[in-house]
């Protein structure tokens, strides 16, 4: 059943100016900020919220298709399905490599990921100099879809790794922690990361992975990732929404603690970024230790 009200705030009589549509938005976002949904932030029926308000069902679909596209809500389908208001943003913070999963896990969500596509292909320039290697050497070429509690869809992730380091990668699973994966496979760990950060508007073929408006905002990372002797095990350039996460970054002084921007920068202090991003326009940081794939 969906959250009960006591007193239902009925629109009857708009308000100076408001239409009664964007009435019943304002009602429904004080409900989700309101404390009074369940543990799994169910959301009363749209035949229940139009009673309570009362308006109409397609006033009442035609504000939660608002409040799905801006991420407030979402829906699912069958017989556990309804409409649930969706949690806050997930943390990435950029003075630790750890691994998206974790990230999750530690915040209270539910960790996944959809494998989009994993292919053997030749490595381009860029991919070539950021890890690198000759370039038209081979690289496992991985795309993968971030889930927050099985599918809220938080990141685009595009990662490529050396063959020549792990040879039948694309033969085991590839929906949990790669780097897990290439430590206890391949007996290589992934100590640190440059980064770098631009923000980007998503295109049609991004919109459509992630869930979300072409022309939306995204976060832009690009890494190279290295072992403990500076080799470069992976080059991935992340899409982020920007509705679902929040960057957060640790700054040091000269003299302050031991914070992840006071080691020395590895031998490719600056990797390239992708086609179309102007490089002075990207923000840097050196991450470790630890996993994060």
């Amino acid at each position: 059943m969906g959250a009960h009200l006591d007193e239902p705030d009925r629109v009857t009589v708009p308000d100076r100016g408001k239409s009664t549509r964007s009435l019943v938005e304002q009602r429904l976002r004080a409900l989700l900020s309101s404390g009074e949904l369940g543990s799994d932030g169910r959301l009363p029926t749209e035949r229940e919220l139009a009673g309570m308000y009362g308006v109409s069902r397609t006033t009442v679909r035609q504000v939660l298709d608002g409040l799905e596209h801006g991420g407030l809500i979402r829906r699912r389908r069958g017989r556990t399905g309804g409409t649930f208001a969706t949690r806050g943003r997930v943390d990435i913070d950029f003075g630790y490599l750890a691994g998206i999963p974790s990230y999750l896990r530690a915040q209270g969500f539910r960790a996944g990921a959809h494998v989009v596509s994993a292919r053997m292909i030749p490595a381009d320039s860029v991919t070539a100099q950021a890890l690198r290697i000759p370039a038209g050497a081979l690289v496992h070429d991985v795309i993968r879809v971030r889930l927050a509690d099985d599918e809220v869809r938080i990141s685009l992730e595009h990662a490529r790794f050396p063959v020549a380091l792990f040879p039948d990668l694309l033969s085991e699973r590839l929906d949990d922690s790669i780097y897990e994966l290439m430590a206890q496979r391949y007996g290589l760990s992934a100590v640190k990361a440059v980064e770098r950060l631009v923000a980007v508007l998503a295109d049609a073929d991004q919109a459509a992975l992630l869930g979300i408006g072409v022309g939306d905002p995204l976060m832009a990372i690009e890494r190279v990732a290295y072992d403990g002797a500076d080799q470069p095990l992976e080059y991935s350039t992340d899409l982020f929404r920007g509705d679902r996460t929040r960057v957060i970054a640790w700054a040091y002084g000269a003299d302050e603690g031991t914070g992840a921007g006071q080691g020395v920068l590895p031998t490719l202090a600056t990797p390239p970024v992708s086609p179309g991003v102007p490089a002075a326009a990207a923000a840097r940081a050196v991450r470790s230790p630890g996993p994060r794939n």
